[in-house]
């Protein structure tokens, strides 16, 4: 039996949690198309016949760091990388950006196998430029593979599967062969909230915004849940809570829903909003609201 941790890596918005849904078979990580929307370090346990595979999803590394959220997110990706048995780098094009660089830095400090990843090849017109783009990345580094595929659309990833689990050492299950995330229903709960404001709201707010679970209780078949939606200015407030309630009610049902899937079993959710300001660059601030990976 094989068994080990595989940290997922690479630049913002590659689609590095979709990757580990698809890989994992269950949704255990939030997605959306805007950028950082991945915040914390997650693991994803897939466990076969085979072994165990320990995925790690991580921030996505970024050159910016001129605010607290930056530098931790930086940290927190850093340090998924530490230990891990199998990289795994995700691009999302034949292509190499200036971000790609911190990323391919950090990887080759670790000294393990990396797999590059060429994800949402279903969006590439011309297949031709694959050919020549992986002759030049293994020019780059000694990648272990280099496997272009689509997580959203499912292709490849079995080959994907394959040599991960090819690349693990032997060795005895890390987690209980039925858990599936080292996180828990609370922390589900904060993330999956945050993931429908993502997917409701603008380009500014997302960032400015972060979920605290206040009241998370059982009673028989019921979750009783309150959330805390905490934003930086007055202004964003009103953009979340949208007119007459309206943007928050559509929030809160589509949470609910999830919720409910997820748990298996009917939840009252309750949303309020508050104005915290400059929380997201204030390191005390961070680590109170949960950020202190």
């Amino acid at each position: 039996m094989k068994s080990g941790f595989v940290a997922i890596v690479g630049r913002p918005n590659v689609g590095k949690s979709t990757l580990v849904n698809h890989l994992i078979g269950q949704k255990i990580c939030i997605t959306s198309r805007r950028p950082q929307t991945t915040r914390h370090r997650i693991f994803g346990i897939k466990t076969t016949e085979a072994g165990q595979a320990v995925f790690v999803d991580t921030p996505g590394i970024h050159a910016s760091e001129k605010r607290a959220m930056n530098r931790y997110l930086n940290k927190a990706a850093g340090a998924a990388l530490g230990d891990v048995n199998v990289v795994v780098w995700v691009i999302d094009r034949p292509a190499f950006l200036s971000e790609d660089e911190l990323v391919l830095q950090r990887i080759q400090r670790t000294g393990a196998p990396v797999i590059l990843a060429i994800n949402k090849i279903d969006r590439l017109e011309d297949k031709d430029l694959l050919l020549p783009f992986l002759q030049a990345a293994g020019e780059l580094h000694d990648f272990a593979a280099m496997i272009p595929l689509s997580a959203l659309r499912g292709a490849n990833l079995q080959e994907l599967d394959r040599m991960i689990m090819s690349l693990l050492p032997e060795g005895e299950l890390i987690f209980p062969e039925d858990q599936v995330t080292d996180r828990s229903m609370r922390f589900m709960a904060a993330e999956i909230i945050r993931e429908k404001l993502i997917r409701s709201l603008g380009q500014e707010v997302p960032h400015a915004l972060t979920v605290e679970i206040e009241e998370y209780q059982l009673e028989g078949d019921l979750t009783r849940i309150r959330a805390l939606i905490l934003v930086e200015r007055s202004g964003q407030k009103a953009i979340v809570i949208g007119k007459k309630g309206d943007g928050l009610k559509k929030v809160g049902e589509r949470a609910r829903m999830d919720l409910e899937k997820l748990l298996e079993g009917k939840v009252f959710l309750q949303l309020w909003v508050k104005v915290k300001e400059g929380w997201s660059d204030d390191e005390r601030a961070l680590k109170s609201l949960g950020y202190a990976d």
